[in-house]
């Protein structure tokens, strides 16, 4: 990671905490003079617009002090959106009751299980489609996406 990719990470996950937010993912796009900042982040009751601002305005005052980039950037807040993978374990539980396909590594080989994530305790979480319950530890997870339902 470049330097200035990994102040950003820093500047965004430090952001991100003091509003009680987890950072998911940073990306960065565009040409040296004009950059896109992509910041990702979530939290247990759902990212709404006005976290996104502060979160933002929080970031663009680290980044105007340090002054990072040289020509223009826009930066851009969000939450992850429902197409992106839940990474972390905390992005878990407010998702209780909605349907996954998750991908997992289960001795050794792949395991591909869709179902409904009925409860998680401790690092562990449980999932059910019809008459089966699937346990997966966290750890073992490779992607575990939510389905949309339409």
């Amino acid at each position: 990671m470049d330097r200035n990719k990994q102040k950003i990470v820093e500047f965004s996950k430090e952001a991100a905490e003091k509003f009680d937010c987890l950072l998911i993912d940073v990306e960065l796009r565009g040409d040296s003079r004009n950059k896109i900042i992509e910041v990702f982040i979530d939290n247990e009751k759902g990212i709404t617009a006005e976290v996104c601002g502060d979160v933002s305005k929080e970031i663009n005052a680290l980044l105007e002090h340090e002054n990072i980039f040289d020509g223009k950037y826009r930066l851009d807040v969000s939450s992850p959106g429902i197409d992106r993978p839940l990474i972390y374990i905390e992005q878990f539980p407010k998702n209780i009751g909605r349907q996954f396909k998750v991908v997992y590594k289960s001795d050794d080989k792949k395991e591909t299980f869709e179902g409904k994530l009925e409860r998680i305790t401790g690092d562990v979480l449980e999932f059910s489609a019809k008459k089966e319950l699937r346990t997966i530890p966290f750890e073992s997870i490779i992607t575990a996406k939510v389905k949309i339902s339409f």
